[in-house]
C-alpha cells in the first residue's frame, strides 16, 4: 500500500548526517566528530527547575504558546542580547525544539511552486520540510563569498517566485557568521522586498569575534521576518526540546494555528527547565562559549598545520575546510577515514551538492578527543600523501 502515501515523501531521505552517523555506530576505536550536540551536561540549576516541576505537578497541558513567564523570559532575553522587541503576548511561540519553529513558520509561509532560497553548503533540516509544504527549495553556491549571502547573490536568484530567504548564521556546517554591516546591507536590500525572511539564530549566543546582529532588529525587515531560537545549543539542552518562534503579530497568529494542532505546546517539565535557563543561565552559556573557543582556536591550528587552510569561522561549533580528496567523492573520503584510521567526520556533501570536498568536523567534544582526532588524521593524511 505505500502507493497510496503522500508522494512528497518520496522526494525526502533521512538526513545525510544521521545516515553517515547511523553507519559508523558501533564500529570499535572510533573517534568520532560527527555530532552537533554540546558535550557540556545541562547545568544543575536548570535541571533541578525540571525536577521541582515534577515534584510541584506542573504536568499539565500549558497556553498553546507556552506558559506566559517563559515567553516573558524569552522577550526579555531577546530584548538584552539582540535588541529585538517581541510581545510575549502575541508574538512568541514556544515550540518542541528549533525544528518544529522551522516547520511550522513554512506550513505557514509556502504554498505549492514557491520557491525557498537556501545558502548552500546549509543544514539539511530545511530541504524535506520545505518539500512537504509544497514548495521548491534552490540551493545558491556560497562557497565562492565565505559561506555567506551578499546582496549581489540575492540579486542573482530571486525570482518572482521567491517566497522566503533563509539566513542560517551562525551557520551549521561553516561555522559563518554576518558582521553588522553585512546584515544591514542585507536588511537595506530585503525592505523593499515582499518576501519572508527565515533568520535560524539558534547558534546566536555562540559566537567568537564579533557579537551576533539579527536581521529582526533593523525594523524596516521587522515585519517580514521570522526569528527561530532555542535552548538546545546555548544551554546544552537538546534533549529538553525547547526551541521558539518570534514573528510579527498578524503572522505569528496563524503560525500558532499550526502549531496547535501540530502538538498542542511543548513539554510543561521543560518548559520550566528553559524558564530557568533564560532568567539565570547567562553564565552557563558564556562558560561554554569560552571553552568552544580555545577548542576552535587548537582545531583550525592542527589543520592548518597539516596543510589545511579556511577562513576561521565565527561562530557555531564546527569547521568545514576544504579537503585534499585525491579524486574521492566526500563521503568515499569519509568512509575511507573511518576504515584506514578510525576517525568519523562529516561528508560535506550531506549538506548540499555544494559541498562535495568539504568535510565538517565538530569541536563539540572535549580536548583529548580532539587531540586524539587531529592525531589520526593528521597521520592519515601523511600516509597517503594528502597534505
Amino acid at each position: 500500500m505505500e502507493h497510496l502515501l503522500n508522494p512528497r515523501l518520496q522526494e525526502i531521505e533521512i538526513s545525510g548526517i544521521r545516515k553517515f552517523f547511523n553507519m559508523v555506530s558501533g564500529k570499535k576505536d572510533i573517534v568520532s566528530l560527527t555530532i552537533g550536540q554540546p558535550d557540556f551536561p545541562t547545568p544543575s540549576h536548570i535541571k533541578e527547575a525540571g525536577k521541582q516541576a515534577i515534584d510541584h505537578n506542573h504536568t499539565t497541558y500549558t497556553h498553546n504558546a507556552g506558559m506566559l513567564p517563559l515567553r516573558n523570559a524569552i522577550s526579555s532575553f531577546v530584548q538584552d542580547e539582540y535588541n529585538l522587541t517581541y510581545d510575549p503576548n502575541s508574538e512568541i511561540i514556544v515550540t518542541v525544539g528549533a525544528s518544529q519553529a522551522i516547520d511550522i513558520t513554512f506550513r505557514t509561509i509556502l504554498t505549492p511552486g514557491d520557491e525557498v532560497l537556501l545558502p548552500a553548503p546549509v543544514y539539511p533540516g530545511y530541504e524535506p520540510l520545505i518539500k512537504l509544504a509544497g514548495a521548491n527549495p534552490i540551493h545558491v553556491d556560497t562557497t565562492a563569498t565565505n559561506f555567506k549571502w551578499n546582496v549581489e547573490l540575492l540579486k542573482q536568484y530571486i525570482t518572482d517566485n521567491t517566497k522566503c530567504i533563509v539566513l542560517p548564521y551562525p551557520s551549521n556546517p561553516t561555522g559563518a557568521t554576518l558582521t553588522s554591516s553585512e546584515v544591514a546591507e542585507l536588511a537595506d536590500f530585503l525592505k523593499d522586498h515582499d518576501i519572508f525572511l527565515l533568520s535560524d539564530e539558534i547558534y546566536g549566543q555562540l559566537t567568537y569575534e564579533e557579537k551576533h546582529t539579527s536581521i529582526a532588529s533593523f525594523e524596516e525587515v521587522r515585519n517580514q521576518t521570522i526569528v527561530i531560537n532555542g535552548v538546545s545549543k546555548s544551554h546544552s539542552m537538546t534533549g529538553w526540546r525547547i526551541g521558539y518562534a518570534l514573528a510579527p503579530e498578524w503572522l505569528s497568529k496563524h503560525m500558532l494555528k499550526v502549531h496547535q494542532y501540530n502538538v498542542s505546546c511543548p513539554s510543561s517539565i521543560s518548559q520550566h527547565a528553559a524558564l530557568e535557563a533564560l532568567t539565570n543561565g547567562k553564565n552557563d552559556t558564556e562558560l561554554m562559549r569560552i571553552e568552544y573557543k580555545k577548542r576552535l582556536d587548537y582545531v583550525h591550528n592542527r589543520l592548518e598545520k597539516m596543510g589545511i587552510v579556511m577562513t576561521k569561522p565565527g561562530g557555531a561549533f564546527y569547521l568545514f575546510p576544504e579537503f585534499p580528496t585525491n579524486g574521492m567523492s566526500s563521503f568515499d573520503l569519509a568512509i575511507n577515514l573511518v576504515e584506514n584510521a578510525g576517525l568519523a567526520i562529516v561528508p560535506g556533501d550531506a549538506f548540499s551538492e555544494f559541498g562535495q570536498g568539504y568535510m565538517r568536523l565538530s569541536y563539540a567534544y572535549d580536548m583529548d578527543t580532539l587531540k586524539l582526532g587531529m592525531d589520526r588524521l593528521e597521520s592519515y593524511l601523511k600516509e597517503n600523501k594528502l597534505s
